[in-house]
């Protein structure tokens, strides 16, 4: 009820789980983060109206409407499930209908995230656990090129977070580990945010 409360406030529609018909190896079913653990995130974590938002496997596009609304800054999903692009794209004429005022930009990208060009201002990555640790290292390695072109100090989120994801992070990039963030009330211990940062030192 609660979740479904939420969506009816930005007018749109993210319940629901739906799996993968050929129950692909590389990419998890389309579940939302709930919304109660977004609202403890942002509690403990600020975004800028400098920072740019990308949502790999933005699913319906939950993380993406509630940033944007709450934080009036870019936001860019990226959805390589027909259904569910269709779905959010609909969620998007629903919401941009009711929320013209925000004059940031929201859009969605359906494709391959490994091959979602960064750009230069993207500082922000979310994940929710969408795909395998192959899909995910070749998407962390488009950050770092992309860091490389542009220097910036860029942070990656993670909801629910994979060991598989965490040991790369610690043992194969330069990224450090910043803030922890548990889901009160969790009954599961892995229901945190894990928010990671590589900082442009000539920004120090």
């Amino acid at each position: 009820m609660v979740e479904r409360n939420y969506d009816k406030s930005l007018w749109i529609k993210t319940t629901g789980i739906r799996e993968w018909k050929d129950r692909s190896i590389h990419y998890n079913r389309c579940e939302s983060t709930p919304y109660m653990a977004l609202k403890e995130l942002f509690k403990r974590y600020k975004l800028n109206k400098t920072d740019r938002l990308v949502d790999f496997g933005c699913g319906r596009g939950r993380v993406a409407f509630y940033v944007h609304n709450r934080f009036k800054i870019p936001v860019t999903g990226v959805e390589v499930h027909d259904t569910t692009f269709d779905e959010v794209l609909n969620n998007k004429a629903s919401y941009r209908h009711r929320f013209q005022d925000i004059a940031a930009p929201i859009r969605f990208e359906y494709g391959l995230a490994e091959h979602y060009e960064i750009e230069p201002m993207d500082n922000k990555f979310y994940f929710f656990n969408p795909f395998s640790i192959k899909i995910f290292k070749k998407v962390v390695g488009n950050i770092l090129h992309s860091v490389k072109r542009n220097r910036r100090t860029v942070d990656i989120i993670l909801y629910y977070p994979m060991p598989e994801y965490k040991l790369y992070l610690k043992k194969s990039t330069s990224f450090k580990l910043i803030n922890k963030i548990r889901v009160p009330e969790a009954s599961d211990s892995r229901e945190k945010f894990l928010i990671y940062r590589l900082k442009d030192l000539n920004m120090a």
